[in-house]
């Protein structure tokens, strides 16, 4: 079994802790690896390193730093089944969504490695004579880079492939559920002529490691994805130094179905956002407001689909359509929560209990309705493969229903009527919303949220510019 090592400063290292964390497979629930929660010791020393080395790596050629990145892509590129393996093990991702995560990754290297001739300054007229004044765009420093467990490859990608390419070093710590990918992208990145210590990866908890990291003076910006608990804690560690922070976390994604919509092309879409990865993305469609007059039919269809939908162990079954739920403890709270909906009042439609596996946390996929807009599983982050639907006679109804809500990530609107799906996206009050569409993300797009749902955000020109800081130049000359 791997008992991985952490990599400071271009080397590998045995930690010197004497805390040891498991990695489990949630398809078969045995220990697969294991992982170091490192010292403050170690903690400190990558950051330091990180420090020092963002000072010279800053000072190269942004086409430079843009070869290094594309050429990380190609490395993934070429090892790509491999990540696709581990990632199936130690995540329960199903075989086609795992591909779909690893070749993105892939085309994130790639895109970000672009951006080495697109990074642009700004000359502005000064209202003094013999002045100009040079905007700068310059990369803020040291980034720690806090991982989550749900796309560990393709958000590893967002993280250090936009840390390189502005110029910064980056202190990466994957989730202690899922590092066996960040392992195999360490060896990448040992192979490669990326100068020690720009990249160091450091295992361990977030209530250890992840706090040092945001505690920490020399770290410029912590960038994380994850929960709102979680993301609370990064920002008081931050707040000690005033230290940025770039934050992806919850959502509670409604999805609007009007009379107007094709309501094929609704169950389809919203099978796939409901069920993705489990349930376990951000930007799943949490939550479903179906108009009166179609949501017989939207039901009925609906829970066909669930119905239809297979899960197993993606590892020995490249077909099922679904994996497991990341642990014990995860697969637990989504039942309850689906068990306090019932005692409130809502029917279960389809599914509604721990699918019976021999091994694993498959929960089956769960239609609910008679459920009210103040309860729970309406209000709540459910992270599984569990609906909740609502009907509504007004679509000012259903704006004002989807806009209630502490989570601002993402939103939908299926419909074939121009004005409803302009109306949404006038009035819906969220980061992302799809029209038509199932809920991914686009790299070349912006991916933020309001309220609980972070600050800051990734992706396209206006992620890239969260990892860089504006220097303002006055420049006097003389007249000769």
């Amino acid at each position: 079994m791997n008992v991985h090592q952490l990599y400071i400063n271009g080397k590998y290292v045995d930690s010197k802790s004497d805390e040891m964390i498991d990695v489990v497979n949630p398809s078969t629930e045995q220990v697969i690896s294991k992982i170091a929660n490192a010292t403050e010791e170690e903690t400190n020393q990558a950051i330091e390193t990180a420090f020092e080395a963002q000072k010279k790596w800053a000072k190269q050629t942004q086409v430079e730093r843009g070869k290094i990145v594309r050429d990380l892509g190609q490395r993934l590129e070429a090892n790509k089944e491999r990540f696709v393996e581990l990632l199936i093990e130690e995540q329960g991702k199903d075989y086609e969504l795992a591909n779909g995560e690893v070749q993105t990754a892939i085309d994130y290297f790639y895109y970000m490695s672009e951006w080495a001739r697109r990074i642009e300054g700004e000359i502005v007229p000064s209202d003094r004579p013999n002045e100009q004044i040079l905007m700068q765009r310059k990369p803020i420093g040291v980034v720690g880079g806090i991982v989550p467990w749900n796309f560990p490859v393709f958000i590893l990608a967002r993280k250090v492939a936009t840390s390189l390419i502005t110029g910064c070093s980056i202190v990466l710590k994957p989730s202690q559920q899922t590092p066996n990918t960040a392992v195999e992208f360490t060896k990448l990145v040992d192979q490669s002529d990326l100068p020690a210590g720009v990249y160091n990866l450091v295992t361990g908890k977030g209530s250890s490691v992840g706090n040092i990291l945001a505690s920490h003076p020399k770290v410029a910006m912590i960038t994380m994805t994850g929960g709102v608990g979680a993301g609370t804690k990064v920002m008081e560690a931050a707040a000690q130094n005033m230290t940025k922070v770039n934050l992806e976390l919850g959502g509670k994604a409604p999805a609007i179905v009007t009379k107007h919509a094709d309501i094929d092309l609704a169950v389809e879409n919203i099978t796939a956002s409901r069920l993705t990865n489990n349930g376990q993305a951000c930007t799943n469609a949490e939550r479903v407001y179906v108009h009166e007059d179609v949501s017989d039919e939207f039901i009925d269809k609906l829970t066909k689909a669930f119905k239809e939908t297979t899960y197993g162990n993606p590892l020995q079954n490249k077909q099922a359509d679904i994996g497991p739920l990341i642990n014990k403890e995860h697969l637990e709270g989504v039942h309850e929560m689906v068990q306090r909906a019932i005692e409130e009042g809502a029917r279960v439609v389809t599914g509604g209990q721990q699918a019976k596996t021999e091994k694993g946390f498959f929960y089956e996929p769960t239609i609910l309705v008679n459920v009210e807009q103040k309860s729970e599983i309406i209000q709540e982050e459910i992270f599984g493969p569990v609906l909740p639907i609502m009907t509504f006679k007004e679509f000012d109804q259903a704006i004002e229903w989807a806009n209630d809500s502490k989570y601002g990530l993402s939103s939908s609107v299926y419909t074939e009527n121009y004005h409803e799906a302009m109306r949404a996206a006038d009035e819906l009050l969220f980061g992302e919303t799809f029209v038509n569409r199932e809920n991914f993300e686009a790299i070349q797009g912006y991916h933020a949220g309001l309220r609980q749902s972070g600050l800051g955000g990734t992706d396209g020109k206006h992620g890239v510019g969260d990892f860089l800081v504006t220097h303002a130049v006055y420049m006097q000359f003389k007249q000769e």
